[in-house]
């Protein structure tokens, strides 16, 4: 039987803890996306500490759907609305670097979000680059493996590419 990515990740989560590690922290993220006369491309945006390429994502409130909050981690992040799935495309794990230099395990629920505006002027603007790529030129772009399949497999599953 062969295992989706993101089912084999939360298999090996639930393992780390039963055994005791410390858990995973919960974080949520964005995959905005949008159609071209060619296929669909996807906007990454630069993280505002090491400048690498990744998805808007941030730490559920309490108030929203979890969904709610990667629109809202979109906007404010890359200035992105449209309209978010309900349903998770995926999982990722990560470690995080905190402000007092403590690494956190952190699990990401990727929710895709079909981009219809592009704001001019955002919340993180100063902050961040965003670009649109291709799903190929996306996945090879930024640096977690599970997050790479992740966006492989969305791409391929929303009409070719052509790169």
């Amino acid at each position: 039987m062969l295992m989706k990515p993101s089912y084999h990740n939360h298999l090996l989560e639930r393992i780390r803890r039963l055994f005791g590690a410390t858990p995973c922290r919960l974080q949520v993220a964005a995959l905005p996306w949008h159609r071209t006369a060619t296929g669909i491309e996807i906007m990454l945006i630069t993280s505002r500490d090491t400048g690498r390429w990744v998805l808007p994502k941030g730490w559920p409130e309490p108030s929203e759907r979890l969904c709610e909050t990667a629109a809202r981690e979109a906007s404010e992040e890359a200035g992105l609305s449209g309209s978010v799935d309900t349903d998770e495309a995926g999982r990722y794990f990560y470690l995080k670097e905190l402000s007092n230099g403590e690494q956190v395990a952190c699990e990401v629920l990727v929710y895709p979000l079909e981009v219809r505006k592009v704001a001019e002027k955002w919340k993180e603007r100063r902050q961040r680059t965003r670009k649109w790529v291709s799903p190929n030129e996306a996945a090879r772009m930024v640096n977690e493996p599970d997050l790479c399949r992740l966006i492989s497999s969305f791409g391929a599953a929303h009409g070719k590419y052509a790169a």
